[in-house]
């Protein structure tokens, strides 16, 4: 999808009063789960830096997103998965 046309449908949600909506950085990692096993997402971006927790917690806030388990290794590290809400909301980007 074009950025063109992304901007259009999130104007009409925003329009629509569809509700909270994730920013562009948010939906960059939420999108990420769409693909992996158990929609689980990502620790790192694309260039190795660590998603940050403010993204993160925003993200469960929402609903979009949920802890799926405590990393043994780096407990700091919070182990998270599209939710069923999460994989509704990016759907509607493509429709």
């Amino acid at each position: 999808m074009s950025q063109g046309q992304t901007e259009i449908n999130e104007r009409r949600r925003q329009d629509a009063g569809a509700g909270p909506q994730p920013t562009a950085q948010q939906r960059k990692w939420l999108r990420r789960g769409l693909n992996q096993a158990g929609g689980k997402l990502p620790l790192f971006d694309e260039v190795g830096q660590k998603v940050s927790d403010r993204t993160v917690n925003a993200c469960i806030e929402h609903g979009w997103a949920e802890p799926w388990f405590n990393n043994p290794l780096k407990p700091d590290w919070q182990v998270c998965k599209l939710t069923d809400a999460g994989r509704r909301l990016l759907m509607g980007d493509d429709a």
